[in-house]
């Protein structure tokens, strides 16, 4: 805290009358303002930099020649449930890649678990060595009237958790559809956190035109759903921030790149949104995203200011995104600005991990499961009567959440429409987990290219519904009954048996193991489903998407199938 006290060592250390507790020499420093890079040393003095430039003499000192001084990256969105990861755990994988802050919105958990859900996220991440801010979850349902969610959240629960100290902003605002159409319920939570000052982020994939200014004219403020340069231009020109998404499923980098070569760093942020934990942990997290940029063109000092700067003037986060003086000391030294090895990081002004080494230690903490599974069982639960000749199927496009309306024929059995693996065409099921409902849709997914078998997951954003896809009903009873046992989590199933699983028992969401555990157990369950005949890098990853109302363009709920384009259901069979 900057108190008196720490203000007159700050300013002693800045005039060399004091000696700095840690001073990084001969390092060349990215300033973020201009642009600029300088061969400068850094003064430290307990959290903050007290000076740049020379002749400051410290208690501890590192000297490295021709490695560069950065600010720690900050992920301005990220759902940390989708990582599978306690947050102690993806705090240890993430820490040693230069990550010192994250803005999650926590909107999994909370559509499971409503505001316990969002109690147990900023309880588990308090005072960690990443700070964890938040934005409250603004569609608790995402789609009212279209799935069963575990919870909701209401204006006033939003307006109390827009107090708490941690809480950066509004949750990205999904159901655009209801903003447009001026809905008094939605509306009533943008007003509450226009009145707090607090930023309001946006989800409005394919929004364009008159509907993207009525969308724009509430204040909404940023967007990280852009597939396509005309689409992050028409919001760009209307005012809005652009979150550059390049996470494990859905990656628009490449697309949206060279908006920022014409138009300036300004207005942009580069956003992981997903990042599954094998991938984190093997090949980064926001170091990954920056050598993405640059080998994609962006010059190194914008790349830069899109993961530091940008990110916390945004979000009002005071005195980060920068090494500069009066600024919080989070640190990357990095060997260049093309790989972004990070040397080491400073967190706090204290040297937290060396070369994807830590060298500090975590709080000894068990977590705590949050059981979520109230199931209602049926018999014959994934049987579709045959009720004409065609029928729709969702079609899964690679690394998007968008998907594809198909109409194509059934291959129809004894007057039962099934799955037709050589066609690439399975079955798709989502079945109703929070209130035991028995609610249980079936409908029929093609590009997951599984020839056998059956896969399935507690993690169906955004609702989180048991969600399951295979070439026939037995193996996904199996997967069924096995996610039930298990309270949540991935499972594969093979000859009526499952053959590998992933618990999930944190509201199905998240695991109590650590990360090197996770990451083992989801190696191998991806190494099954490719021999499987998977098409998808991530099947799990790709499956958990296909039951989110919310992007276009066909998907599929507990309650039905969704034409999202006309946020409708739709009957299975097309004729």
């Amino acid at each position: 805290m900057l108190d008196i006290h720490t203000l007159q060592s700050l300013i002693n250390v800045a005039k060399k009358r004091e000696k700095a507790d840690l001073v990084i020499k001969g390092c060349m420093v990215l300033d973020v303002f201009c642009g600029k890079l300088e061969r400068k040393d850094v003064a430290i003095k307990g959290e903050y930099v007290a000076g740049i430039g020379f002749g400051y003499e410290g208690k501890e000192t590192i000297e490295l020649t021709g490695a560069y001084v950065l600010p720690g990256f900050i992920d301005a969105h990220i759902h940390i449930e989708s990582s599978l990861l306690h947050p102690i755990e993806f705090a240890r994988a993430v820490l040693p890649r230069g990550t010192t802050a994250v803005i999650s919105d926590p909107h999994e958990i909370a559509n499971v678990l409503g505001n316990r859900g969002i109690e147990y996220m900023i309880e588990e991440s308090e005072n960690l060595p990443v700070d964890f801010f938040f934005t409250v979850p603004s569609c608790v349902p995402a789609a009212q009237g279209f799935e069963t969610s575990g919870a909701v959240l209401n204006t006033e629960d939003i307006a109390d958790w827009l107090t708490h100290p941690r809480m950066v902003g509004l949750g990205e605002v999904m159901n655009f559809p209801a903003v447009i159409a001026g809905d008094e319920e939605i509306l009533r939570k943008i007003y509450i956190a226009h009145s707090v000052g607090k930023r309001i982020d946006g989800h409005a994939p394919g929004l364009m035109g008159d509907d993207l200014c009525a969308y724009c004219s509430t204040g909404i403020a940023s967007d990280h759903e852009c597939t396509h340069l005309q689409e992050a231009e028409d919001k760009l020109k209307r005012g809005m921030y652009i979150m550059i998404r390049e996470g494990s499923t859905a990656k628009n980098m490449a697309a949206l790149i060279p908006l920022v070569r014409a138009y300036g760093v300004s207005r942009f942020m580069i956003v992981s949104d997903d990042r599954h934990p094998d991938e984190l942990c093997e090949e980064g997290h926001m170091d990954l995203l920056l050598k993405k940029a640059v080998y994609m063109g962006l010059p190194p000092n914008i790349a830069v200011r899109m993961v530091t700067f940008n990110p916390a003037f945004y979000f009002n986060i005071r005195r980060r995104g920068a090494v500069a003086p009066g600024y919080l000391a989070d640190i990357v030294i990095v060997n260049n600005l093309r790989e972004f090895f990070p040397l080491y990081v400073i967190k706090n002004g204290k040297i937290v991990a060396e070369r994807l080494k830590l060298l500090i230690d975590f709080k000894e903490h068990k977590p705590t499961p949050l059981p979520s599974m109230n199931v209602k069982l049926k018999e014959k639960p994934f049987r579709v009567e045959a009720k004409g000749r065609k029928i729709r199927v969702i079609g899964v496009i690679e690394n998007q959440i968008i998907t594809e309306h198909i109409i194509t024929e059934a291959r129809i059995i004894d007057g039962e429409a099934v799955a037709d693996p050589e066609r690439d065409i399975l079955k798709i099921a989502v079945v109703e987990r929070h209130k035991g409902t028995g609610n249980i849709s079936v409908g029929f997914v093609s590009g997951l290219g599984i020839k056998e078998g059956a896969i399935g997951s507690s993690v169906a954003h955004d609702s989180h519904n048991i969600i399951i896809a295979g070439s026939n009903d037995e193996d996904m009873e199996a997967v069924l009954h096995h996610i039930i046992k298990m309270k949540g989590g991935f499972a594969v199933a093979k000859g009526g048996k499952v053959v590998k699983e992933l618990p999930l028992a944190i509201g199905g969401l998240m695991s109590e193991k650590s990360y090197f555990e996770v990451v083992s157990a989801l190696k191998e369950l991806k190494s099954i489903t490719k021999a499987m005949g998977s098409r998808t890098e991530n099947p799990f990853m790709s499956l958990s998407f296909l039951a989110l109302p919310v992007i276009p363009k066909l998907k599929i709920t507990d309650m039905g199938l969704v034409d999202v384009e006309r946020f409708e259901f739709v009957d299975l069979f097309a004729d």
